[in-house]
């Protein structure tokens, strides 16, 4: 068989992959198996409907049996799956699945909550409404495909003003995906008029993150249990090749009308979220310059009162060097201007401002700003003169400037200086 016909949803039932794929070359599976017992899909052999427990369990091993044989080593397994009640009796089949297929080799190596906000109203005396379902992560080995920078939340708009304040507590590649993702049921009709209507329709956007987070462009995406095709069709608009199994000839002739039909604008969007990283990148930047310049005002905070009094303009630069701490992320260099002119005055407060400032920045919290510190000194009189533009900010308020600042002017105040930019007004944040 060609490679141009194996990526593509086949007529074919998910116990016979191997009548369509004979060689090890699947990276990621996404799918969810039919529900059990609960929905006629309209089949004599279907799997779910009709079936007792372990026969379920059984035709569920046959399938991922095969899907383990055509995987790659480094290739993994996502499968949405959920409880349900039987005989007034929950039945833990994410639980029986998981120990059925670890028999085959795989491994179970995380466990996610998908939060559904809405869900068919299966609720009973005695049981609450079901608002999630369980998404288990298999791997093979080791030695598995996961990019976690990539599901980071590094969009300001959903978060919450605190990591202006401390960015020394927010990483600069956004916040990590927990093990709980909320991800609302797509409206049916959120496809337009061509979408298919499904028992339980996954999320674009979740389908998207598992995507992002354990394959590249033109790796191969299997569902055998492809029912609409929502994540054959994010696959495609993600640039991977996909192979899925479908017993329903309907869904299989309005999915490939659909594709067809929207297969260039997806991929435009994916192109365009893709070019979004930069802005990821520039988050980045902000949480980095936000750190270095907080690390200022609190080195000055925590002097003794006297050495305050000496301090005047603590100038601040990034520089364009790697760290040789491995522990630490950027280097920044900490030009501390005196007010005394007296040279053995000054001899003495630079050893002792050394001894100080050794002591402030091997501890928390500022050891965690992963910033290693150039510190240097000089009078206040020799402040050089600059052709960048430099912002003022003051002692208490590093994340918006107060001024662009001039050089010569003259104040009793400490003046925090740098070239670095942060004009971020709190207000904009919830």
């Amino acid at each position: 068989m060609t490679t141009k016909t194996i990526f593509n949803l086949h007529h074919t039932d998910a116990r016979k992959i191997e009548e369509v794929i004979t060689d090890q070359i699947v990276d990621v599976t996404i799918t969810s198996p039919p529900y059990y017992n609960m929905k006629d899909y309209g089949y004599s052999e279907q799997i779910g409907f009709g079936q007792d427990y372990d026969t379920y369990l059984n035709d569920l091993y046959t399938v991922f049996e095969q899907v383990y044989r055509v995987t790659k080593d480094t290739g993994s397994l996502w499968v949405v799956i959920n409880t349900f009640k039987q005989n007034r009796e929950i039945v833990p089949l994410p639980f029986d699945f998981s120990n059925k297929i670890k028999k085959i080799g795989w491994k179970l190596h995380d466990i996610i909550i998908w939060n559904k906000d809405k869900t068919v109203p299966w609720s009973h005396k005695g049981q609450t409404q079901n608002k999630f379902e369980y998404i288990l992560f298999f791997v093979k080995n080791d030695d598995f495909k996961y990019e976690k920078d990539r599901a980071r939340d590094f969009d300001t708009r959903n978060l919450k003003k605190w990591w202006i304040k401390y960015p020394e507590r927010y990483n600069p590649k956004g916040k990590s995906p927990n093990e709980v993702w909320d991800y609302p049921i797509p409206t049916q009709g959120s496809w337009g008029n061509e979408y298919i209507k499904h028992f339980c329709p996954l999320p674009t956007d979740m389908i998207k993150r598992m995507i992002q987070l354990t394959s590249d462009e033109k790796y191969v995406i299997l569902d055998p249990f492809a029912g609409s095709g929502s994540v054959l069709a994010q696959a495609a608009y993600m640039k991977r090749n996909f192979i899925g199994f479908e017993l329903n000839l309907e869904y299989i002739e309005r999915f490939n009308k659909f594709l067809s039909n929207t297969e260039s604008k997806g991929k435009k969007r994916h192109e365009i979220l893709e070019t979004g990283k930069y802005t990821q990148e520039d988050f980045s930047e902000t949480i980095l310059n936000l750190r270095s310049l907080k690390f200022a005002r609190i080195i000055y905070k925590n002097l003794k009162s006297e050495l305050k009094d000496m301090i005047k303009i603590i100038y601040i630069d990034r520089l364009d060097l790697k760290p040789k701490n491995n522990h630490k992320i950027i280097t920044v260099e900490y030009k501390i201007y005196l007010e005394s002119e007296n040279k053995m005055e000054n001899t003495l407060v630079k050893e002792i401002l050394k001894q100080e400032l050794t002591e402030l920045v091997g501890k928390p919290p500022l050891s965690k700003y992963g910033i290693e510190a150039i510190f240097t000194f000089y009078i206040r009189k020799t402040f050089l003169s600059t052709d960048k533009t430099l912002y003022l900010y003051d002692n208490k308020i590093t994340h918006k400037y107060k001024e662009i600042y001039s050089l010569g002017e003259d104040t009793k105040k400490l003046q925090i200086i740098s070239p670095i930019k942060t004009d971020i007004d709190e207000n904009d944040f919830e």
